[in-house]
């Protein structure tokens, strides 16, 4: 069983195409002569994985099943929808309108536009009552957060257009053979961040074979480790293994968010 996955995953095709893309900032005014071989692999996997696109537009749906720091669930169904094409390729998560609070600036749609010839370009539409209004100066909306214990960063998988990449190992995670790559922010994390959501640094694991994320884990500004990402649980769709359940958690506050994709259709 091979496996793909992250945030935008494609049910029933045997396609599971991880939203995995890299840019290898600055390379240009640092030679590799400057860079430990550890470097050079890992800005060399991140470019080789930038390269990656889904093949095809397709829309998946699913349900939030939010635990928040304080015990209180919650559930919110979710479209995500990709769209494909020559030139770039966008990602467009949208929040069921039933479950946005009323008089609250609550955001409700973001659309990340994945360009391999520059960073992510992000735009996060908010709800309060019966209006709405759009951010979009990326810089500022890729620190938000959008849903649960998922930021607007977590969904572009920001950390990994970070300058500083680095292969760490190599080493079975999951029952996976995966290259360990750790993602340095060159920026100070924002300690002031309400939940914080900044990183300084992110380890994931890829898989050898898929270029997927088996396990990735994100730490705060201290370096203790403040969010794990997995996916939970695969389910068999016409003859293939799909990804059904993937969670994301916040191991200091103890708030949890899964996405569970629905697998029916």
């Amino acid at each position: 069983m091979r496996m793909k996955f992250w945030t935008d995953i494609r049910p029933a095709t045997g396609a599971l195409a991880a939203l995995v893309w890299f840019l290898a900032v600055g390379a240009a005014a640092e030679t590799t002569n400057t860079l430990s071989d550890a470097e050079i692999q890992g800005r060399q996997l991140a470019q080789q994985l930038c390269d990656a696109r889904p093949i095809e537009s397709f829309t998946n749906t699913g349900v939030l099943k939010i635990r928040n720091a304080n015990g209180i669930k919650s559930e919110i169904p979710i479209k995500i929808e990709t769209l494909v094409t020559p030139t770039n390729w966008s990602s467009i998560y949208e929040l069921s309108s039933a479950n946005i609070v009323s008089n609250t600036l609550t955001p409700k749609r973001l659309v990340v536009l994945h360009d391999t010839s520059n960073s992510n370009q992000y735009r996060l539409t908010f709800s309060s009552g019966d209006k709405q209004w759009t951010k979009d100066r990326s810089d500022i909306v890729a620190i938000l957060g959008f849903a649960g214990d998922f930021s607007v960063a977590d969904l572009g998988l920001e950390f990994f257009h970070w300058p500083q990449q680095k292969v760490l190992k190599k080493e079975v995670k999951r029952s996976q053979g995966c290259t360990v790559l750790e993602s340095t922010n060159p920026n100070s994390p924002d300690d002031k961040t309400v939940p914080p959501i900044r990183y300084s640094r992110v380890v994931s694991w890829i898989d050898g074979e898929s270029g997927g994320i088996v396990q990735a884990e994100a730490y705060d500004a201290q370096g203790k480790l403040l969010k794990e990402f997995a996916p939970k649980s695969f389910k068999k769709v016409n003859g293939q293994w799909e990804l059904q359940e993937m969670e994301i958690r916040n191991v200091q506050t103890g708030s949890r968010t899964r996405l569970e994709f629905d697998l029916t259709k």
